[in-house]
């Protein structure tokens, strides 16, 4: 059995290199221990890899509650202090809606609505942002 299987089975989520990005693709729950380990798998991956960006593929993902929506946005800043960007790809609508009425709404948190539009993103250069501003080249 590969090691990318062997750690799913492990309760591990699947965390693939592309190139310069890593992609995860979450299926059904995620409980506290999985996204744990995530969090540290993505940490420890980004550090040893330099890689520059990360797309997490919530399309999988049928209900959302204030804990995922938690670890997306601690995900994403991780990430961003390692010198990496992550994209939340694949949101449903009913997860988008559900995400506000619960008052997670996280402003600096980037999302797509496919996978290859998460990649397309990420290929673009970064945009400085300016305190209380918008961004500009």
């Amino acid at each position: 059995m590969s090691e990318h299987f062997a750690r799913a089975a492990a309760g591990h989520v699947p965390v693939l290199r592309l190139g310069d990005v890593l992609l995860v693709t979450l299926q059904g729950d995620l409980h506290d221990g999985m996204a744990s380990q995530l969090q540290q798998d993505l940490a420890e991956t980004i550090a040893a890899s330099r890689v520059t960006g990360v797309v997490i593929d919530i399309s999988g993902v049928e209900i959302v509650d204030s804990f995922l929506g938690r670890v997306l946005a601690e995900t994403a800043a991780q990430t961003e202090l390692l010198a990496a960007r992550t994209v939340v790809a694949g949101m449903r609508p009913a997860v988008a809606i559900t995400l506000v009425e619960l008052g997670l709404t996280f402003p600096e948190l980037r999302t797509a609505l496919t996978t290859e539009a998460a990649l397309e993103l990420l290929a673009q250069p970064i945009v400085a942002r300016r305190p209380g501003g918008e961004g500009r080249p």
